[in-house]
């Protein structure tokens, strides 16, 4: 099997492999999209670094699978990333934001490095943003809000040893979402990434833009949820995160530091859902292997 090079985008290759082989992969019919302004490369080589890689129509279940497989199989040594440096997910449509990734909402150079923070000082910063301040009229309501937490930050969840493979949860999760119809027609999805919590920072996902729009903010703590929780990024839509988790917290004293991590990194997940912390512990984190995260 033929290898692109190492110092070449390995999706470059897709405009005259269009099913992938020299990756090893066999990938349907799809496009090669060129950065923010969504121009497929397979209509215009002039740039040679394609920011994604997107299925023509929808797949069914098994197909992520498929594709991941294939990738590990070119570096079986590596824990979150493949020899050609690609990661698969699922794209999510819905009406009115179909074909998302191609509307000029990408912008990579616009963000960080994630190397460059902390999970700790993210998240606290986040906390610091969403819970309620007295000084502003949120009184019992707001204490209500956030109990048995108060305005300074909980701290780090403890980590969680995950009781299966966290890829293959996150394939069987990316499967049901697909059969109940949570992601009705994903789309398959290559991004060039190190390891999957770096996706959306290595697309330039801006669909958390209201509440934080530097997305590597975001991957610094997805990363965090990877090594805590054995977490797996599955899919991504405008403005929709779905994670895959192995090891979630089994009790609602071991989820509600969680639940609190969620609510700093999504505060919508409460303030439009559960309506508490306490609440959304128990109904979205306690023994729960699939965490989705939505931003108004």
């Amino acid at each position: 099997m033929t290898k692109p090079p190492k110092n070449r985008n390995a999706l470059s290759s897709l405009a005259e492999d269009p099913h992938g082989r020299a990756l090893g992969l066999d990938l349907p019919p799809g496009t090669l999209v060129d950065g923010p302004a969504g121009r497929s490369l397979l209509r215009s080589r002039a740039r040679r670094e394609p920011l994604l890689w997107v299925s023509d129509e929808p797949v069914g279940a098994g197909a992520l699978a498929a594709c991941r497989t294939r990738l590990a199989l070119a570096d079986s040594g590596s824990g979150h990333g493949s020899g050609s440096g690609l990661q698969a997910v699922l794209f999510h449509e819905r009406r009115g934001l179909e074909s998302w990734w191609t509307r000029e909402e990408l912008h990579p150079a616009a963000m960080s490095d994630p190397d460059d923070h902390h999970v700790e000082p993210v998240l606290r910063e986040f906390w610091a943003g969403v819970v309620p301040d007295p000084e502003e009229g949120e009184g019992p309501d707001g204490a209500g809000l956030i109990a048995p937490f108060g305005r300074d930050w909980p701290g780090l969840a403890e980590r969680r040893v995950p009781q299966e493979d966290p890829e293959e949860a996150a394939l069987a999760l990316a499967d049901e979402l697909i059969r109940d119809g949570v992601l009705p027609a994903p789309r398959l999805a290559l991004i060039p990434a190190g390891r999957g919590a770096d996706v959306p920072t290595a697309m330039g996902w801006q669909g958390a833009v209201n509440h934080e729009n530097d997305t590597a903010l975001l991957t610094t703590v997805l990363r965090s949820w990877e090594e805590r929780f054995g977490a797996r990024v599955v899919a991504l839509g405008f403005d929709e995160v779905h994670l895959s988790v192995a090891a979630p917290p089994p009790t609602t004293v071991t989820a509600l530091p969680v639940a609190a991590e969620h609510f700093a990194f999504c505060p919508d997940n409460v303030w439009q859902g559960s309506g508490s912390v306490r609440a959304y512990a128990d109904e979205a984190v306690t023994g729960v292997g699939h965490w989705a995260f939505w931003w108004d």
